[in-house]
């Protein structure tokens, strides 16, 4: 009885090894299941930065705001009748700042051309 008893025991085994080690097995699923998940995050990260990229494209075909807040941003340029104002830390350093409002002048007095900068 001992012997018809581990025979079974063997035969539960190996039918088993398929499922969990196999080719198909859970440990496998498990595995693919976790790579998807990590394709689908990826997936969603580039739809909203290619979301992001096409507005902009778009504003810059459409629109001169994109161009503004790009040249004054990026290339420090000021528009006609403002003056640029830089704060400056302790050490003399130019601050980082997430917003810099241009400050008009004050219109010209007559008879006098402001100055072009």
């Amino acid at each position: 009885m001992r012997l018809i008893t581990l025979a079974l025991f063997a035969l539960l085994l190996l039918i088993q090894y398929p499922l969990w080690l196999g080719k198909g097995g859970r440990v496998r699923v498990a595995d693919l299941e976790t790579q998807v998940a990590a394709s689908h995050r990826k997936t969603a990260e580039l739809r909203a930065r290619n979301a992001k990229l096409d507005s902009e494209v778009r504003d810059l075909k459409d629109g001169t705001g994109a161009v503004e807040e790009r040249a004054r941003y990026e290339l420090g340029m000021i528009k006609q009748n403002e003056i640029f104002v830089q704060v400056l830390d302790e050490n003399g350093k130019p601050t980082e700042s997430k917003t810099r409002l241009p400050t008009p002048l004050p219109p010209a007095p007559a008879g006098r051309k402001p100055a072009s900068h």
